[in-house]
């Protein structure tokens, strides 16, 4: 994939996660600040309402505002821009490979876009579970994360598979060229050896 047509893929990618994230928090706020809980789907679906200003069901929201800005904008946006600079110059990449790093960067985008606008937290507002098995609340921006996060590791599996079937097949074709030159040069010992 020629590297125009993958970083326009990449940051069209990124713009949707980030505007569709944006767009949800801003009906979250509207709808769901000063309402109760709404259940769906026999509690399966829960909208609530939370500003985050940690990470991950609340990792890290005690830490000073500093600690907190540093950590969560500053490196983010290091982040990002290492993500979109490794899209950019690679010379080959794996469309699974640049479809999660790209959801990676718009799910942390649209949170990034959040901490900006929003004093230093996300808008969180969505939880499933069935009775007490809840998930933490979270919102679209962190879906495309995991999304992409799961694409990263099952292109990686992937990869690792490669390799060990390549590794397998260069030992079967060394194990032939030996048998071949084992036979032209008809010694029974060498084609044991080889065999």
């Amino acid at each position: 994939m020629k590297r125009m047509w993958r970083l326009s893929l990449a940051i069209l990618i990124l713009l949707s996660c980030a505007g569709c994230d944006r767009a949800t928090k801003n009906i979250a706020r509207e709808s769901l600040v000063s309402s109760p809980p709404i259940s769906l789907l026999n509690d399966f679906v829960r909208f609530e309402y939370v500003e985050n200003s940690g990470v991950l069901l609340g990792l890290g929201s005690n830490l000073p505002g500093e600690s907190r800005f540093l950590l969560f904008v500053v490196f983010s946006g290091v982040g990002l821009l290492l993500i979109l600079g490794y899209i950019a110059r690679v010379d080959r990449l794996d469309w699974m490979l640049l479809i999660g790093l790209s959801l990676l960067a718009g799910g942390g985008a649209g949170n990034l876009i959040d901490r900006i606008f929003n004093n230093g937290a996300v808008t969180d507002f969505v939880r499933l579970g069935i009775g007490v098995l809840r998930t933490g609340i979270f919102n679209l921006a962190d879906v495309a994360i995991v999304a992409g996060a799961v694409m990263i590791l099952l292109w990686s599996a992937g990869e690792r598979g490669k390799g060990e079937s390549d590794e397998d097949s260069d030992t079967d074709k060394t194990r032939q060229v030996q048998l071949e030159e084992s036979r032209r040069s008809g010694s029974p010992q060498a084609a044991q050896q080889a065999g």
